[in-house]
């Protein structure tokens, strides 16, 4: 089978979505936070990483959508069941879904520094009701 070795550029932008669903939990560690919010809680996290670039790799894609499985792979591994607040990455700071959001977009773009996307974007659902984002772009 023939191999494409030329990037397609195109007139316009690619975007590329992958979600992933998980139980979390975490406690607010803001001054006089409003119940249940300093207490531990659980959260029905939605995490979508949204990659986007003016052209695809020599194969087409924006990103391997296998290896982004992979990294959520161990992003589920590492949140779920867990309490955010006893992790390394939140020690003395408020376990906010925005921080999540940080910490969640930053692991994707370390992680896939080598590849095609020149924009990364993760929004964090809390439950139904909110979400945060975080985007870094090349």
């Amino acid at each position: 089978m023939p191999t494409n070795t030329t990037t397609d550029t195109n007139d316009g932008r690619c975007e590329l979505m992958v979600k992933r669903e998980f139980i979390a939990q975490h406690y607010l560690t803001v001054p006089d936070p409003e119940p249940p919010e300093g207490e531990v809680h659980s959260h029905h996290f939605t995490i979508e990483v949204e990659f986007a670039a003016d052209s695809l790799d020599e194969y087409g894609y924006l990103v391997n959508i296998n290896r982004v499985e992979t990294l959520f792979d161990d992003v589920e591994e590492r949140y779920r069941d867990t309490l955010l607040n006893d992790l390394p990455e939140f020690e003395g700071m408020n376990p906010s879904v925005e921080r999540f959001a940080r910490t969640v977009c930053n692991r994707f773009c370390v992680d896939l520094l080598d590849n095609n996307p020149d924009e990364v974007t993760v929004r964090i659902w809390e439950d139904d009701l909110a979400w945060a984002s975080h985007q870094r772009t090349s």
